[in-house]
C-alpha cells in the first residue's frame, strides 16, 4: 500500500518578508492581543474582519500556500464536526442568546434547525478559526531563539524563556514523529483516505495519536537527561547569540496594539447583548 506524502510545515521558515523583521516580543503580543479580541467579543463582523487580517498577514509571510494547506483543510473540519456536536448537545442555545425563534427546517425530538442556531454555529466556529491565521504567523515569522532571547531581555527568567523556544522547535518534530507513525500504520493496512467511513477514518487516526504521544513523551526526557548533563539552569543569567532590538517599527506596532486592546475592552463593557445579531 502506498502511502500518502504530508506536505506541511509548523516551523519557522525564513522568508525575508516584513513581518521577519518584528521582534520576537512584538509578534507574541500580537498574538496575545489577537487572542484576547477573539475571546472578548461575539461579533460576527469583528470576527470577520480578524480573519480577514489573518489570512492577508499569512499572506505577507511569504510562506508558500501548499505549506499551511492541510493545515487549513485540517482545522476546518475539526471546527465542522465541532459544530455539529454542538448543535446534538445543544440544539436551543443559538435561540437562548438571541431571543427569538425562526424556525428554517421543522425536526422531530426539538432538533429543529433556526436562524438563530445557525447564526450562533457560524458566530462561534468563525470565533475559534480566526485564531488559526495569526498563529500560523507567529510560528512561521518568529525564530524560537530570538524569540527566547527577547522574553529574557524583558526580564523573563531565562529557563522559561529557554523552555519556549524548545517549544516552539518541538513543533516540526512532532510533526516529523506524525507522518513517520501515520506511514508505518499505513503500511500495515491502516487506511486514512476517502474510501473508508469517517468514523473509521477517525479511529484510525487514534492509533497514530496513541503512539505520538509516547513517543513524545521518550524524547521529553531525552532532552531533559541532555540538558542536565550540559548543566542548564545552573548559572543565574546566560548570555543569548540571537537577540534582535526593538526598533520604531514595533514601538509603532505596540502602539497599534494598545489601541486596539483598550478599544476591544471599551465595546465589550458597552455592549448588552452578549452576540451581535443584525436579525
Amino acid at each position: 500500500m502506498k502511502a500518502n506524502k504530508m506536505k506541511f510545515g509548523i516551523n519557522y521558515v525564513n522568508t525575508q518578508s516584513c513581518l521577519h523583521q518584528l521582534n520576537g516580543v512584538t509578534k507574541f503580543l500580537l498574538f496575545l492581543t489577537w487572542v484576547t479580541v477573539v475571546l472578548v467579543t461575539f461579533d460576527l463582523r469583528i470576527i470577520s474582519g480578524l480573519i480577514v487580517a489573518g489570512l492577508v498577514l499569512l499572506k505577507l509571510t511569504k510562506v508558500p500556500f501548499r505549506v499551511y494547506k492541510p493545515l487549513l483543510i485540517g482545522t476546518s473540519t475539526v471546527l465542522l464536526i465541532n459544530a455539529l456536536f454542538m448543535f446534538l448537545l445543544a440544539p436551543q442555545q443559538g435561540m437562548e442568546y438571541m431571543g427569538t425563534q425562526t424556525v428554517l427546517l421543522p425536526l422531530m425530538g426539538g432538533y429543529d434547525i433556526t436562524a438563530e442556531t445557525l447564526f450562533y454555529l457560524v458566530t462561534v466556529t468563525l470565533k475559534y478559526f480566526s485564531m488559526f491565521p495569526i498563529a500560523l504567523v507567529f510560528v512561521f515569522t518568529t525564530h524560537p531563539t530570538e524569540f527566547s532571547a527577547s522574553l529574557n531581555r524583558l526580564g523573563v527568567p531565562y529557563k522559561v524563556a529557554y523552555a519556549v523556544s524548545l517549544t516552539l522547535r518541538y513543533l516540526p518534530e512532532v510533526k516529523k514523529d506524525f507522518v513517520n507513525i501515520m506511514h508505518a500504520q499505513q503500511a500495515r493496512g491502516v487506511d486514512l483516505s476517502n474510501k473508508v467511513p469517517l468514523f473509521t477514518r477517525l479511529r484510525n487516526v487514534v492509533k497514530i495519536l496513541a503512539p505520538l504521544i509516547f513517543s513524545s513523551l521518550d524524547r521529553a526526557e531525552v532532552i531533559s537527561n541532555a540538558m542536565t548533563l550540559r548543566g542548564f539552569g545552573r548559572a543565574k543569567k546566560r548570555t543569548w547569540y540571537s537577540l534582535k532590538p526593538m526598533t520604531k517599527k514595533d514601538g509603532l506596532v505596540l502602539l497599534g496594539l494598545a489601541v486596539v486592546f483598550a478599544l476591544s475592552i471599551a465595546k465589550r463593557m458597552m455592549d448588552e447583548a452578549l452576540f451581535w445579531y443584525p436579525f
